[in-house]
């Protein structure tokens, strides 16, 4: 799945996290769909839970001075959202090179399977000084 293209990674019910949430009301916007802005709120929930799933706090992380950042992210969209729309989160992380790791996600409405945003993002650990390195114990928990 080392692919830069979001568009050609499909998880289906094989991704490593599902996580199932609802739209509130105030998610969305005058034309009735969750603001685009709102998905990305979804997708750092799931990748937090995802951590969470494999015994990695993300406070107790950052607070030992390993900081979690995201770099890169590439979000397709694929339908909307509407009040009420139950959904799931898939996730599965990958490593790419050394210092890189890849979540890869997707949305799915639960109600008819429709998939609705496909999403890869681009992750590194930064030390107490903002350099990138490679946090041992910290990785083998979650790839």
């Amino acid at each position: 799945m080392n692919n830069n293209n979001s568009s050609n990674h499909n998880l289906g019910t094989s991704g490593n996290h599902e996580l199932i949430l609802a739209v509130r009301d105030y998610e969305c916007d005058l034309q009735g769909v969750v603001n685009n802005s709102v998905y990305m709120n979804y997708l750092e929930h799931a990748r937090h839970e995802y951590l969470k799933s494999r015994g990695v706090d993300f406070a107790e992380v950052t607070a030992s001075g390993i900081h979690l950042v995201v770099v890169k992210a590439e979000l397709e969209y694929k339908v909307s959202l509407t009040s009420g729309d139950s959904f799931t989160v898939l996730t599965q992380v990958e490593q790419e090179g050394r210092l890189k790791f890849i979540f890869l996600q997707e949305i799915v409405r639960q109600l008819d399977k429709v998939p609705v945003l496909k999403a890869r993002i681009t992750t590194t650990a930064l030390n107490e000084r903002g350099r990138p390195f490679y946090p041992e114990k910290l990785v083998e928990k979650f790839v």
